[in-house]
């Protein structure tokens, strides 16, 4: 199988053939077994918050904040539609399988559609299964998709997770839990997304000790909303307004023939 075929296959938006999305969830899988569900990382790295399956405002993020392997990402969730909470680290070694997951929308009822079958759909879930929950920048910036969990009182008890377990959806996202919290985190800056924020970006207390972060533009297609990237500097300095990359949707959005006539690509959006 060649890789490099394949991610340009994937960038002319071209599904890959059963065998081939076999040998990369396979090959993927194996290589995240080996790391850990909270990943240390070195600045400098720049975060994306939900990017939700819109495959061309993915494809935008890497032009306004770079290609990969020369620029390091962290995607923090909800590569998809719904229910993926992890992180997603996409640097060199890893890089060159997991973007091609990462390129594309995997419903399982596109997957149906293109493949005949789940079995796409079932071996992506499995990749999923393996992914990392969280990452810790330098030991201190803590990043993760949907908030804090009482049940979760210190990093050290999400390394303990095993890859596969079903966690209990108990994310809170109140200030008494964040101060609460800090405590065990040692007083991280701390980043997440899951929410959408209208400008693409947040400090929800006045603190200034978390920032939620949104990277799909135009949301749905119908949300009107701006997306934005964080770079982490490799200097030990404060985030500040420079640090962040606000866009809009790709005014690429692929083929609309497909779909019902004046609705866009996002019509099927909620069908």
């Amino acid at each position: 199988m060649n890789v490099d075929a394949c991610i340009e296959s994937i960038k002319e938006c071209k599904y890959l053939p059963e065998n081939d999305m076999r040998q990369l969830c396979n090959k993927l899988k194996e290589i995240l077994a080996e790391e850990s569900t909270v990943v240390p990382v070195s600045a400098p790295v720049t975060l994306c918050g939900d990017i939700h399956g819109q495959f061309y405002d993915l494809v935008k993020i890497f032009e306004v904040g770079g290609d990969i392997p020369n620029t390091s990402y962290i995607f923090m969730g909800d590569f998809v539609d719904r229910d993926i909470p992890i992180v997603l680290h996409l640097r060199e070694e890893i890089m060159r399988v997991a973007m091609l997951l990462e390129y594309m929308d995997f419903m399982a009822d596109e997957c149906l559609a293109k493949y005949q079958n789940s079995r796409v759909w079932e071996w992506c879930c499995t990749v999923f299964d393996y992914l990392p929950l969280a990452a810790v920048i330098d030991g201190s910036v803590f990043c993760v998709h949907g908030g804090l969990s009482p049940e979760l009182p210190s990093i050290d008890s999400i390394r303990q997770i095993y890859y596969g377990q079903i966690l209990k959806r108990k994310l809170m996202h109140g200030q008494s839990v964040l101060e609460e919290e800090d405590i065990y985190l040692d007083h991280c800056q701390q980043q997440q997304s899951h929410q959408l924020v209208d400008e693409g970006y947040n400090y929800p207390f006045e603190e200034g000790n978390l920032v939620t972060l949104w990277s799909a533009p135009n949301y749905c297609y119908r949300c009107g909303n701006k997306a934005a990237i964080l770079k982490i500097p490799e200097q030990d300095r404060p985030i500040v307004s420079t640090d962040y990359t606000i866009f809009l949707e790709n005014t690429m959005q692929g083929e609309t023939s497909n779909n019902a006539a004046g609705q866009g690509p996002g019509s099927q959006y909620f069908l």
